[in-house]
């Protein structure tokens, strides 16, 4: 799969106007990406908003040692790294990463399977149910 890492600062708003510097959303649903992405804009919930397409393709991100988002949106059913491995493979990564970023799980399984699970991950700080609101993202408080 190429490498669509797409990062954009919002038009017109600096980051001392949105509730986080940087934003990270990991959903291989295009559309999925593209409507949070506005959305998180419209809300000013992120300054700058960081999509990507896979999990393998974030964690790509934090080896490169770009800027560190706060929050990090997390699909879980995904092709070749579900988020479940994503969490997996997260937890090799720095300490600094896992304290500067707070992961929400945001997927439309209703499987009771998946939330205890996402619950029990020490990394996961709230598990989100498709499709995001503007409630919602009022609400989350990380």
């Amino acid at each position: 799969m190429k490498s669509t890492l797409q990062t954009e600062a919002t038009n017109g708003t600096t980051s001392n106007n949105c509730r986080h510097e940087r934003v990270m959303l990991i959903d291989d649903n295009t559309m999925d990406n593209f409507i949070n992405k506005r959305l998180i804009e419209s809300c000013d919930f992120g300054a700058e908003i960081i999509v990507c397409n896979s999990a393998q393709e974030a964690l790509d991100y934090f080896t490169a040692k770009q800027p560190l988002p706060t929050v990090i949106f997390l699909d879980i059913n995904m092709p070749e790294m579900n988020g479940f491995e994503f969490l997996e493979a997260y937890e090799n990564l720095s300490e600094e990463i896992h304290q500067k970023c707070k992961v929400l799980m945001l997927s439309t399984s209703e499987s009771f399977k998946d939330l205890n699970k996402a619950n029990k991950n020490r990394f996961v700080k709230k598990f989100l149910n498709k499709p995001l609101t503007v409630d919602v993202l009022k609400a989350i408080n990380v």
